[in-house]
Protein backbone atom coordinates (compact mmCIF):
# COMPACT_ATOMS: atom_id res chain seq x y z
CA UNK A 1 0.00 0.00 0.00
CA UNK A 2 1.03 3.57 -0.54
CA UNK A 3 1.18 4.16 3.23
CA UNK A 4 4.06 1.69 3.56
CA UNK A 5 5.95 3.13 0.58
CA UNK A 6 5.51 6.68 1.84
CA UNK A 7 6.73 5.71 5.31
CA UNK A 8 9.85 4.04 3.92
CA UNK A 9 10.73 6.84 1.51
CA UNK A 10 10.24 9.63 4.03
CA UNK A 11 12.18 7.81 6.75
CA UNK A 12 15.08 7.27 4.36
CA UNK A 13 15.02 10.95 3.39
CA UNK A 14 15.02 12.13 7.02
CA UNK A 15 17.91 9.83 7.88
CA UNK A 16 19.89 11.05 4.90
CA UNK A 17 19.34 14.70 5.82
CA UNK A 18 20.43 14.10 9.41
CA UNK A 19 18.54 17.12 10.73
CA UNK A 20 16.15 17.42 13.70
CA UNK A 21 12.84 17.33 11.88
CA UNK A 22 9.29 17.40 13.20
CA UNK A 23 8.56 14.39 15.43
CA UNK A 24 5.20 13.63 13.76
CA UNK A 25 6.44 13.48 10.16
CA UNK A 26 5.97 9.75 9.61
CA UNK A 27 2.59 9.55 11.30
CA UNK A 28 1.15 12.46 9.35
CA UNK A 29 2.61 11.20 6.06
CA UNK A 30 0.92 7.81 6.51
CA UNK A 31 -2.40 9.49 7.36
CA UNK A 32 -2.25 11.72 4.27
CA UNK A 33 -1.41 8.71 2.10
CA UNK A 34 -4.33 6.78 3.60
CA UNK A 35 -6.71 9.68 3.01
CA UNK A 36 -5.64 9.82 -0.65
CA UNK A 37 -6.07 6.08 -1.07
CA UNK A 38 -9.52 5.92 0.54
CA UNK A 39 -10.75 9.25 -0.85
CA UNK A 40 -11.78 10.29 2.67
CA UNK A 41 -11.55 13.86 3.95
CA UNK A 42 -9.39 14.71 6.96
CA UNK A 43 -8.61 17.66 9.22
CA UNK A 44 -5.14 17.76 10.76
CA UNK A 45 -4.00 20.17 13.44
CA UNK A 46 -0.27 20.64 13.78
CA UNK A 47 0.93 22.74 16.70
CA UNK A 48 1.29 26.53 16.28
CA UNK A 49 5.10 26.42 16.08
CA UNK A 50 5.03 23.85 13.27
CA UNK A 51 2.53 26.04 11.45
CA UNK A 52 4.81 29.06 11.98
CA UNK A 53 7.82 27.27 10.45
CA UNK A 54 5.87 25.08 8.03
CA UNK A 55 8.09 22.16 9.00
CA UNK A 56 5.20 19.66 8.61
CA UNK A 57 5.07 20.15 4.84
CA UNK A 58 7.31 17.21 4.04
CA UNK A 59 4.58 15.05 5.56
CA UNK A 60 2.09 15.80 2.80
CA UNK A 61 4.57 16.39 -0.04
CA UNK A 62 5.90 12.82 -0.03
CA UNK A 63 2.46 11.13 -0.43
CA UNK A 64 1.40 13.76 -2.98
CA UNK A 65 4.47 13.14 -5.15
CA UNK A 66 4.15 9.36 -4.87
CA UNK A 67 0.38 9.27 -5.54
CA UNK A 68 -0.24 8.15 -9.12
CA UNK A 69 -3.30 10.33 -9.69
CA UNK A 70 -3.81 14.12 -9.92
CA UNK A 71 -3.83 16.25 -6.77
CA UNK A 72 -4.58 19.93 -6.17
CA UNK A 73 -2.61 21.73 -3.47
CA UNK A 74 -4.11 25.02 -2.25
CA UNK A 75 -1.57 27.32 -0.60
CA UNK A 76 -0.61 30.97 -0.55
CA UNK A 77 1.91 32.21 -3.10
CA UNK A 78 4.57 32.55 -0.39
CA UNK A 79 4.12 28.90 0.60
CA UNK A 80 4.12 27.82 -3.03
CA UNK A 81 7.45 29.55 -3.62
CA UNK A 82 8.93 27.84 -0.57
CA UNK A 83 7.70 24.44 -1.80
CA UNK A 84 8.96 24.94 -5.36
CA UNK A 85 12.33 26.41 -4.43
CA UNK A 86 13.24 24.39 -1.31
CA UNK A 87 11.16 21.40 -0.18
CA UNK A 88 10.31 19.77 -3.52
CA UNK A 89 13.87 19.98 -4.97
CA UNK A 90 15.22 18.48 -1.73
CA UNK A 91 12.75 15.61 -1.87
CA UNK A 92 13.47 14.86 -5.51
CA UNK A 93 17.13 14.19 -4.71
CA UNK A 94 16.00 11.21 -2.64
CA UNK A 95 12.56 10.23 -3.91
CA UNK A 96 12.37 9.19 -7.55
CA UNK A 97 9.17 10.60 -9.02
CA UNK A 98 8.19 11.84 -12.46
CA UNK A 99 5.03 13.57 -11.30
CA UNK A 100 4.44 16.78 -13.25
CA UNK A 101 4.07 19.96 -11.21
CA UNK A 102 2.18 23.03 -12.44
CA UNK A 103 0.97 26.29 -10.93
CA UNK A 104 -2.05 28.28 -12.05
CA UNK A 105 -5.61 29.41 -11.46
CA UNK A 106 -7.20 26.55 -13.41
CA UNK A 107 -6.71 22.84 -14.06
CA UNK A 108 -4.28 22.39 -16.99
CA UNK A 109 -6.21 19.75 -18.97
CA UNK A 110 -8.65 16.86 -18.40
CA UNK A 111 -5.87 14.28 -18.75
CA UNK A 112 -3.41 16.02 -16.39
CA UNK A 113 -2.15 13.51 -13.80
CA UNK A 114 0.28 15.70 -11.89
CA UNK A 115 0.26 18.16 -8.99
CA UNK A 116 -1.37 21.54 -9.44
CA UNK A 117 -0.51 24.35 -7.02
CA UNK A 118 -3.10 27.12 -6.79
CA UNK A 119 -3.98 29.92 -4.39
CA UNK A 120 -6.88 29.92 -1.92
CA UNK A 121 -8.38 32.89 -3.75
CA UNK A 122 -8.41 31.02 -7.08
CA UNK A 123 -9.88 27.80 -5.69
CA UNK A 124 -12.53 29.45 -3.51
CA UNK A 125 -13.54 31.87 -6.24
CA UNK A 126 -14.02 28.97 -8.65
CA UNK A 127 -16.05 26.84 -6.25
CA UNK A 128 -18.14 29.60 -4.65
CA UNK A 129 -19.02 31.24 -7.96
CA UNK A 130 -19.23 28.02 -10.01
CA UNK A 131 -16.68 29.08 -12.62
CA UNK A 132 -15.72 25.53 -13.61
CA UNK A 133 -11.95 26.03 -13.67
CA UNK A 134 -11.23 23.05 -11.39
CA UNK A 135 -12.94 19.71 -12.04
CA UNK A 136 -14.71 17.94 -9.23
CA UNK A 137 -13.50 14.68 -7.73
CA UNK A 138 -9.78 15.53 -7.54
CA UNK A 139 -8.27 15.21 -4.02
CA UNK A 140 -7.46 18.67 -2.71
CA UNK A 141 -5.04 19.55 0.08
CA UNK A 142 -5.27 22.90 1.90
CA UNK A 143 -2.15 24.16 3.65
CA UNK A 144 -2.74 26.82 6.32
CA UNK A 145 -6.48 26.57 6.98
CA UNK A 146 -6.09 28.77 10.06
CA UNK A 147 -7.05 31.57 7.63
CA UNK A 148 -9.69 29.65 5.66
CA UNK A 149 -12.63 31.46 7.24
CA UNK A 150 -11.07 34.85 6.43
CA UNK A 151 -10.31 33.75 2.86
CA UNK A 152 -13.90 32.64 2.33
CA UNK A 153 -15.31 35.81 3.89
CA UNK A 154 -13.20 37.90 1.51
CA UNK A 155 -14.45 35.94 -1.52
CA UNK A 156 -18.07 36.24 -0.43
CA UNK A 157 -17.87 39.98 0.26
CA UNK A 158 -18.76 42.43 -2.50
CA UNK A 159 -17.95 46.11 -2.47
CA UNK A 160 -18.69 49.41 -4.11
CA UNK A 161 -15.76 51.80 -4.32
CA UNK A 162 -16.01 55.62 -4.72
CA UNK A 163 -15.19 55.42 -8.45
CA UNK A 164 -18.09 52.99 -8.99
CA UNK A 165 -20.59 55.82 -8.40
CA UNK A 166 -19.28 57.68 -11.45
CA UNK A 167 -19.45 54.49 -13.51
CA UNK A 168 -23.06 53.99 -12.40
CA UNK A 169 -24.02 57.50 -13.53
CA UNK A 170 -22.44 56.88 -16.93
CA UNK A 171 -24.34 53.60 -17.29
CA UNK A 172 -27.68 55.10 -16.18
CA UNK A 173 -27.87 58.65 -17.65
CA UNK A 174 -31.63 58.89 -16.97
CA UNK A 175 -31.02 58.46 -13.22
CA UNK A 176 -28.04 60.75 -12.61
CA UNK A 177 -29.93 63.00 -10.17
CA UNK A 178 -31.26 60.03 -8.20
CA UNK A 179 -27.80 58.47 -7.98
CA UNK A 180 -26.23 61.77 -6.92
CA UNK A 181 -28.89 62.36 -4.26
CA UNK A 182 -28.42 58.87 -2.83
CA UNK A 183 -24.68 59.38 -2.65
CA UNK A 184 -25.09 62.72 -0.88
CA UNK A 185 -27.52 61.26 1.67
CA UNK A 186 -25.22 58.33 2.42
CA UNK A 187 -22.16 60.59 2.70
CA UNK A 188 -23.90 62.91 5.13
CA UNK A 189 -25.26 60.06 7.29
CA UNK A 190 -22.03 58.05 7.37
CA UNK A 191 -19.75 60.97 8.16
CA UNK A 192 -21.98 62.04 11.04
CA UNK A 193 -21.01 58.85 12.84
CA UNK A 194 -18.34 59.22 15.52
CA UNK A 195 -14.89 58.09 14.43
CA UNK A 196 -13.60 54.76 15.72
CA UNK A 197 -10.20 53.01 15.50
CA UNK A 198 -11.58 50.50 12.98
CA UNK A 199 -12.48 53.03 10.28
CA UNK A 200 -15.84 51.45 9.52
CA UNK A 201 -19.47 51.40 10.62
CA UNK A 202 -22.50 49.20 10.06
CA UNK A 203 -25.19 50.78 7.93
CA UNK A 204 -28.26 51.76 9.91
CA UNK A 205 -31.87 51.29 8.70
CA UNK A 206 -32.03 54.78 7.17
CA UNK A 207 -28.91 54.18 5.07
CA UNK A 208 -30.17 50.77 4.03
CA UNK A 209 -33.45 52.36 2.89
CA UNK A 210 -31.50 54.86 0.79
CA UNK A 211 -29.75 52.00 -1.01
CA UNK A 212 -32.97 50.02 -1.43
CA UNK A 213 -34.71 53.08 -2.90
CA UNK A 214 -31.80 53.63 -5.28
CA UNK A 215 -31.95 50.09 -6.67
CA UNK A 216 -35.74 50.27 -6.92
CA UNK A 217 -35.51 53.50 -8.91
CA UNK A 218 -32.86 52.05 -11.23
CA UNK A 219 -35.36 49.36 -12.25
CA UNK A 220 -37.68 52.03 -13.63
CA UNK A 221 -36.23 52.72 -17.04
CA UNK A 222 -37.82 54.84 -19.78
CA UNK A 223 -39.45 52.80 -22.58
CA UNK A 224 -36.80 51.78 -25.05
CA UNK A 225 -38.48 49.65 -27.71
CA UNK A 226 -41.85 48.90 -29.28
CA UNK A 227 -43.42 45.47 -28.81
CA UNK A 228 -44.56 44.72 -32.38
CA UNK A 229 -47.17 42.09 -31.51
CA UNK A 230 -49.00 44.11 -28.84
CA UNK A 231 -48.12 47.64 -30.11
CA UNK A 232 -47.08 48.85 -26.67
CA UNK A 233 -43.97 50.18 -25.03
CA UNK A 234 -41.82 47.66 -23.13
CA UNK A 235 -39.18 48.56 -20.53
CA UNK A 236 -35.65 47.37 -21.18
CA UNK A 237 -33.82 46.09 -18.08
CA UNK A 238 -30.84 48.20 -17.07
CA UNK A 239 -27.45 46.53 -17.40
CA UNK A 240 -25.80 47.74 -14.21
CA UNK A 241 -22.00 47.84 -13.94
CA UNK A 242 -20.67 44.59 -12.48
CA UNK A 243 -19.79 46.08 -9.08
CA UNK A 244 -23.34 47.35 -8.60
CA UNK A 245 -24.97 44.25 -10.03
CA UNK A 246 -23.02 42.00 -7.67
CA UNK A 247 -23.72 44.30 -4.73
CA UNK A 248 -27.46 44.28 -5.46
CA UNK A 249 -27.58 40.48 -5.72
CA UNK A 250 -25.71 39.89 -2.45
CA UNK A 251 -27.72 42.59 -0.67
CA UNK A 252 -30.89 40.59 -1.25
CA UNK A 253 -29.55 37.50 0.54
CA UNK A 254 -30.31 36.71 4.17
CA UNK A 255 -27.87 37.08 7.07
CA UNK A 256 -25.61 39.70 5.53
CA UNK A 257 -23.38 42.29 7.14
CA UNK A 258 -23.64 45.68 5.45
CA UNK A 259 -21.02 48.25 6.34
CA UNK A 260 -19.09 51.26 5.12
CA UNK A 261 -15.34 51.73 5.31
CA UNK A 262 -14.57 55.39 5.83
CA UNK A 263 -11.62 57.48 4.70
CA UNK A 264 -12.23 60.74 6.56
CA UNK A 265 -9.13 62.41 5.20
CA UNK A 266 -10.29 61.97 1.60
CA UNK A 267 -13.95 62.47 2.48
CA UNK A 268 -14.86 59.16 0.82
CA UNK A 269 -16.42 55.83 1.77
CA UNK A 270 -16.80 52.40 0.23
CA UNK A 271 -19.74 50.05 0.74
CA UNK A 272 -19.30 46.38 1.65
CA UNK A 273 -21.71 43.47 2.00
CA UNK A 274 -20.63 40.06 3.26
CA UNK A 275 -21.97 37.00 5.09
CA UNK A 276 -22.40 36.88 8.84
CA UNK A 277 -21.13 33.27 8.67
CA UNK A 278 -19.46 31.32 5.88
CA UNK A 279 -20.52 27.79 6.84
CA UNK A 280 -23.68 27.89 4.74
CA UNK A 281 -21.76 28.81 1.58
CA UNK A 282 -18.82 26.48 2.20
CA UNK A 283 -20.74 23.32 3.17
CA UNK A 284 -21.63 22.30 -0.43
CA UNK A 285 -17.99 22.66 -1.50
CA UNK A 286 -16.63 19.86 0.67
CA UNK A 287 -18.81 17.20 -0.96
CA UNK A 288 -17.41 17.84 -4.45
CA UNK A 289 -14.06 16.15 -3.70
CA UNK A 290 -12.12 14.72 -0.78
CA UNK A 291 -10.15 17.38 1.09
CA UNK A 292 -7.23 17.28 3.51
CA UNK A 293 -7.20 20.43 5.62
CA UNK A 294 -3.98 21.22 7.49
CA UNK A 295 -3.57 24.04 9.99
CA UNK A 296 -2.01 24.95 13.30
CA UNK A 297 -4.13 26.45 16.07
CA UNK A 298 -7.62 25.55 14.82
CA UNK A 299 -9.42 24.33 17.92
CA UNK A 300 -8.55 23.43 21.47
CA UNK A 301 -10.13 19.98 21.02
CA UNK A 302 -8.86 17.19 18.80
CA UNK A 303 -12.19 16.75 17.04
CA UNK A 304 -12.26 20.50 16.23
CA UNK A 305 -16.05 20.53 16.50
CA UNK A 306 -16.44 24.30 16.74
CA UNK A 307 -13.99 24.91 13.90
CA UNK A 308 -15.84 22.43 11.71
CA UNK A 309 -19.17 24.09 12.48
CA UNK A 310 -17.81 27.49 11.50
CA UNK A 311 -16.49 26.12 8.19
CA UNK A 312 -19.48 23.92 7.34
CA UNK A 313 -17.40 20.73 7.55
CA UNK A 314 -19.27 17.49 8.08
CA UNK A 315 -18.03 14.12 9.24
CA UNK A 316 -14.32 13.60 8.59
CA UNK A 317 -11.19 12.27 10.25
CA UNK A 318 -9.89 14.81 12.79
CA UNK A 319 -6.43 14.62 14.33
CA UNK A 320 -4.35 16.89 16.54
CA UNK A 321 -0.58 16.57 16.90
CA UNK A 322 0.63 17.75 20.28
CA UNK A 323 3.77 19.90 20.75
CA UNK A 324 6.87 18.49 22.38
CA UNK A 325 6.69 19.17 26.13
CA UNK A 326 10.46 19.55 26.46
CA UNK A 327 11.50 21.34 23.28
CA UNK A 328 8.59 23.77 22.93
CA UNK A 329 7.86 24.76 26.53
CA UNK A 330 7.58 28.46 27.29
CA UNK A 331 7.95 30.20 30.62
CA UNK A 332 4.67 31.86 31.52
CA UNK A 333 4.70 34.76 33.96
CA UNK A 334 1.13 35.24 35.20
CA UNK A 335 0.89 37.74 38.11
CA UNK A 336 -2.14 37.26 40.31
CA UNK A 337 -2.97 40.70 41.72
CA UNK A 338 -3.19 42.95 38.69
CA UNK A 339 -6.34 45.07 38.26
CA UNK A 340 -8.82 44.16 35.54
CA UNK A 341 -8.11 45.65 32.08
CA UNK A 342 -11.32 47.72 32.13
CA UNK A 343 -10.37 49.61 35.32
CA UNK A 344 -8.60 53.00 35.57
CA UNK A 345 -5.78 51.43 37.59
CA UNK A 346 -4.79 49.03 34.84
CA UNK A 347 -2.67 51.48 32.79
CA UNK A 348 -0.21 52.26 35.56
CA UNK A 349 -0.16 48.67 36.76
CA UNK A 350 0.77 47.62 33.21
CA UNK A 351 3.57 50.20 33.06
CA UNK A 352 4.94 49.09 36.45
CA UNK A 353 4.97 45.46 35.31
CA UNK A 354 6.79 46.41 32.11
CA UNK A 355 9.38 48.38 34.10
CA UNK A 356 9.98 45.34 36.30
CA UNK A 357 10.21 42.95 33.33
CA UNK A 358 12.64 45.18 31.45
CA UNK A 359 14.84 45.54 34.54
CA UNK A 360 14.90 41.80 35.22
CA UNK A 361 15.75 41.07 31.58
CA UNK A 362 18.30 43.91 31.22
CA UNK A 363 21.23 41.48 31.05
CA UNK A 364 19.66 39.48 28.20
CA UNK A 365 20.25 40.58 24.61
CA UNK A 366 17.22 40.37 22.36
CA UNK A 367 13.90 41.83 21.35
CA UNK A 368 11.08 42.55 23.81
CA UNK A 369 7.52 42.85 22.47
CA UNK A 370 4.52 44.31 24.30
CA UNK A 371 1.14 43.66 22.65
CA UNK A 372 -1.46 46.35 23.39
CA UNK A 373 -4.50 46.57 21.13
CA UNK A 374 -6.14 49.59 22.76
CA UNK A 375 -4.97 52.48 20.54
CA UNK A 376 -4.81 55.27 23.17
CA UNK A 377 -3.26 52.94 25.75
CA UNK A 378 -0.69 51.74 23.21
CA UNK A 379 0.49 55.30 22.57
CA UNK A 380 0.54 56.18 26.29
CA UNK A 381 2.50 53.10 27.31
CA UNK A 382 4.95 53.59 24.45
CA UNK A 383 5.51 57.21 25.46
CA UNK A 384 6.06 56.43 29.15
CA UNK A 385 8.46 53.56 28.43
CA UNK A 386 10.39 55.67 25.90
CA UNK A 387 10.86 58.41 28.51
CA UNK A 388 12.79 55.94 30.66
CA UNK A 389 14.37 53.52 28.19
CA UNK A 390 14.97 55.94 25.31
CA UNK A 391 14.93 55.26 21.58
CA UNK A 392 15.12 51.50 22.02
CA UNK A 393 11.33 51.71 22.60
CA UNK A 394 9.38 51.96 19.33
CA UNK A 395 5.65 51.88 18.63
CA UNK A 396 4.79 49.68 15.63
CA UNK A 397 8.12 50.01 13.84
CA UNK A 398 10.13 47.26 12.18
CA UNK A 399 13.51 49.03 12.36
CA UNK A 400 14.55 48.10 15.90
CA UNK A 401 17.72 47.94 17.96
CA UNK A 402 19.22 44.57 18.82
CA UNK A 403 17.93 45.14 22.34
CA UNK A 404 14.78 46.95 21.21
CA UNK A 405 11.34 47.15 22.80
CA UNK A 406 8.43 46.98 20.36
CA UNK A 407 5.00 48.21 21.49
CA UNK A 408 2.42 47.01 18.97
CA UNK A 409 -1.12 45.87 18.38
CA UNK A 410 -2.07 42.29 17.60
CA UNK A 411 -2.61 42.94 13.90
CA UNK A 412 0.82 44.57 13.50
CA UNK A 413 2.50 41.64 15.25
CA UNK A 414 0.59 39.15 13.13
CA UNK A 415 1.74 40.84 9.92
CA UNK A 416 5.39 41.31 10.88
CA UNK A 417 6.33 38.53 13.30
CA UNK A 418 7.75 36.40 10.49
CA UNK A 419 10.31 39.07 9.52
CA UNK A 420 11.20 40.31 13.00
CA UNK A 421 13.65 38.41 15.24
CA UNK A 422 12.00 36.07 17.71
CA UNK A 423 11.63 37.98 20.99
CA UNK A 424 13.03 36.62 24.23
CA UNK A 425 10.09 38.27 26.04
CA UNK A 426 6.54 38.68 24.76
CA UNK A 427 4.31 40.66 27.13
CA UNK A 428 0.56 40.55 26.53
CA UNK A 429 -1.42 43.44 28.03
CA UNK A 430 -4.87 42.03 27.27
CA UNK A 431 -6.20 38.88 25.68
CA UNK A 432 -6.93 39.16 21.94
CA UNK A 433 -10.68 38.84 22.42
CA UNK A 434 -12.35 40.67 19.50
CA UNK A 435 -13.71 44.00 20.66
CA UNK A 436 -17.44 44.67 20.53
CA UNK A 437 -16.51 48.25 19.60
CA UNK A 438 -15.51 46.87 16.20
CA UNK A 439 -18.71 47.21 14.12
CA UNK A 440 -18.09 43.94 12.25
CA UNK A 441 -17.58 42.04 15.49
CA UNK A 442 -20.72 43.63 16.93
CA UNK A 443 -22.64 42.57 13.83
CA UNK A 444 -21.60 38.94 14.17
CA UNK A 445 -22.37 38.94 17.89
CA UNK A 446 -25.82 40.36 17.17
CA UNK A 447 -26.39 37.49 14.72
CA UNK A 448 -25.54 34.87 17.37
CA UNK A 449 -27.72 36.66 19.92
CA UNK A 450 -30.63 36.64 17.47
CA UNK A 451 -30.27 32.86 17.21
CA UNK A 452 -29.96 32.62 21.03
CA UNK A 453 -26.50 31.12 20.72
CA UNK A 454 -23.54 31.42 23.10
CA UNK A 455 -21.76 34.10 21.10
CA UNK A 456 -18.73 34.24 23.41
CA UNK A 457 -18.02 30.50 23.29
CA UNK A 458 -18.83 30.09 19.59
CA UNK A 459 -17.14 33.21 18.23
CA UNK A 460 -15.09 35.46 20.53
CA UNK A 461 -13.23 32.81 22.53
CA UNK A 462 -12.15 30.63 19.53
CA UNK A 463 -10.86 33.77 17.79
CA UNK A 464 -8.86 34.74 20.88
CA UNK A 465 -7.39 31.25 21.35
CA UNK A 466 -6.25 31.00 17.73
CA UNK A 467 -4.72 34.49 17.77
CA UNK A 468 -2.95 33.84 21.06
CA UNK A 469 -1.37 30.57 19.94
CA UNK A 470 -0.11 32.07 16.70
CA UNK A 471 1.31 35.12 18.48
CA UNK A 472 3.46 33.12 20.89
CA UNK A 473 4.74 30.59 18.32
CA UNK A 474 8.13 32.36 17.80
CA UNK A 475 8.75 32.31 21.57
CA UNK A 476 8.69 28.50 21.63
CA UNK A 477 11.73 28.33 19.36
CA UNK A 478 14.13 29.20 22.19
CA UNK A 479 11.82 28.58 25.16
CA UNK A 480 11.37 32.29 25.85
CA UNK A 481 9.15 34.11 28.33
CA UNK A 482 5.51 35.10 27.87
CA UNK A 483 4.15 37.60 30.40
CA UNK A 484 0.35 37.43 30.42
CA UNK A 485 -0.84 40.56 32.23
CA UNK A 486 -4.59 40.10 31.79
CA UNK A 487 -6.02 38.96 35.14
CA UNK A 488 -9.18 37.66 33.46
CA UNK A 489 -7.20 34.47 32.87
CA UNK A 490 -7.25 33.93 36.63
CA UNK A 491 -10.68 35.27 37.53
CA UNK A 492 -12.89 34.20 34.61
CA UNK A 493 -14.19 30.70 34.01
CA UNK A 494 -12.69 30.60 30.51
CA UNK A 495 -9.20 31.12 31.96
CA UNK A 496 -8.52 27.38 32.05
CA UNK A 497 -9.15 27.14 28.31
CA UNK A 498 -6.67 29.98 27.76
CA UNK A 499 -4.03 28.18 29.82
CA UNK A 500 -4.73 24.89 28.07
CA UNK A 501 -4.14 26.58 24.70
CA UNK A 502 -0.72 27.77 25.90
CA UNK A 503 0.56 24.30 26.86
CA UNK A 504 3.27 23.29 27.38
CA UNK A 505 4.24 26.04 29.86
CA UNK A 506 6.27 26.45 33.04
CA UNK A 507 4.12 28.85 35.03
CA UNK A 508 5.30 31.46 37.55
CA UNK A 509 3.23 34.02 39.44
CA UNK A 510 6.18 36.13 40.62
CA UNK A 511 9.21 37.78 39.02
CA UNK A 512 12.06 35.40 39.59
CA UNK A 513 15.58 36.79 38.89
CA UNK A 514 16.21 33.54 37.02
CA UNK A 515 13.11 33.95 34.86
CA UNK A 516 15.17 34.41 31.70
CA UNK A 517 17.33 31.34 32.28
CA UNK A 518 16.34 27.82 31.26
CA UNK A 519 12.87 26.86 32.52
CA UNK A 520 12.30 24.65 35.51
CA UNK A 521 10.29 21.74 34.09
CA UNK A 522 9.14 20.75 37.56
CA UNK A 523 6.62 23.62 37.47
CA UNK A 524 5.02 22.56 34.19
CA UNK A 525 1.33 23.45 34.51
Amino acid sequence: MIEVEVHQQLRAFLREQGKPYWSHHLTMARLVARALRLGRSALMQTDALSRYHGRYRLSYLVPILMWQEPVILVATEAVQQRLLMVEIPQLRTCIQTLKAIRTGDRFPSPDFQGLLLTTPESWLSDRLHQQGRFPQGIPTIFDGVDDLEAWAFAQLTVQVQPADWDELMLACPNHVETIRDARVQLTKAIFQRPANPYGCCLLEPFEQKVLAALFQDLQRQEPQRQDVEHSERVNEPIALPSAWSNFRDVLQLDDRLLWAEISRRQGQFSLHCGPVEVATDLAPLWTQQSVILIGGALDIDADALMYRQRLGLGDLTSLKFMPDRQDEVIQLYLPERLPMPNTPEFQWALIREMHSLLRVSSGIQGLTVLLVDDVPLKAQVGSVLASEFGSRVQVERTCLDDNGVLVAGWEFWKQHQSVLPAPHLLAIATLPIPSLENPLVAGRVAYHKHLRQDWFRLYLLPEALAELQRAIAPIRDHQGVVALLDSRVIHRNYGQQILAALHPVARLSYLDPNLFSQPDYSVLD
